[in-house]
Formats: C-alpha cells, structure tokens, sequence
C-alpha cells in the first residue's frame, strides 16, 4: 500500500529561484489551498448551522416548557437555557459565521483566478505566458495573504469589541 504523500511545508522540494512552473505552482500552492479553505469553510459552517439551529430551538421552547404543568420541567428549561447561552457566548468567540464566509469567498476567489488564469481571460488575456504566471501567483498569494488579515482580524476586533462594550457600557 503507498504512503500518503507528506504536505508538510518542510517536506517541500528545494527549488531553484524562478524554477517552478504553473503546473506545479497550481498542484503544490493553489490545490492545497483550495482544498484546505473548502474543509474549513464546510467544517465553520456546519458548527455555524448547528450551534444557531440549538439556538432557536432551545430559545423557542423554554417558554413552552415552563407554561406546563409537568414535575420538574423547570430543570430541563433550566438546562436547555444553558445550553443556548454556551452555544451563543461560543459563536461569540469563535465567530463561525464570519469564518465559514471568509473561507468559502477565499475559496472562490482562488478558484476564479485559476480558471482566469488557464483560459488566459481576466487580468491575464493579452500577457505573455511568463508575465501571466507571475501576475497569478502575485494574486494568488495576495488572495490567502488578505484572508489570513481579514480572519485574525475578525477573531481579534469583534472579540475586543465587546470587551470595551462590557467595559464601557454608557457607550451604547
């Protein structure tokens, strides 16, 4: 049986400067970052989808549940708030949402440059193959550098945003 093949950075081929071609620039950069922002952007949004789903559920029927006149069904009211509120402050930390919408714009964004790119349209018709490969990468790298910022930025911002909030709360 063949051993899957080892994507680590530092199992990466030592090149020559200028060396690499499209073909295993797609295949080595593009492909892997495709697949790994299409893994994240499915995995945020799922959590996403799920913990909201919790939420509207548990914060529609607590109200039902205490209105009946069942022995201590304040208990489990009780503990389904709880979870409603672990699953909000969660979404509050971990912003799956804003993820699962950077992951998947990321995602489409690269996968547009590399059809632009092989169809020569776009920014790269009229360029010599060369300067066309060059500008991709620029692009590309441009793409994962720009959703890197835009997702600590998120992570960090909203996050620091209710702190100050909580702190400062004749700002509202």
């Amino acid at each position: 049986m063949e051993q899957p093949e080892n994507k680590h950075w530092s199992h990466q081929k030592l090149r020559q400067f200028g060396s690499m071609s499209p073909e295993e620039y797609i295949d080595e950069r593009l492909n892997q970052f495709r697949e790994w922002y299409d893994k994240k952007a499915t995995d945020a949004k799922k959590l996403y989808l799920r913990m909201r789903a919790v939420t509207v559920v548990g914060g529609a029927i607590v109200p039902v549940l205490i209105n009946l006149p069942i022995k201590n069904i304040d208990i489990a009211a009780t503990i389904i708030s709880l979870l409603v509120v672990v699953f909000i402050s969660l979404e509050s930390v971990f912003h799956f949402r804003e993820q699962w919408k950077n992951y998947r714009a990321t995602e489409q964004l690269l996968a547009k440059e590399y059809f632009n790119f092989v169809t020569a349209e776009g920014p790269y018709r009229k360029l010599e193959e060369k300067e066309a490969f060059l500008t991709f990468v620029e692009r590309v790298e441009n793409a994962i550098e720009s959703e890197n910022a835009s997702t600590l930025n998120v992570m960090t911002t909203l996050s620091d945003k209710k702190s100050e909030s909580k702190e400062n709360p004749k700002d509202k």
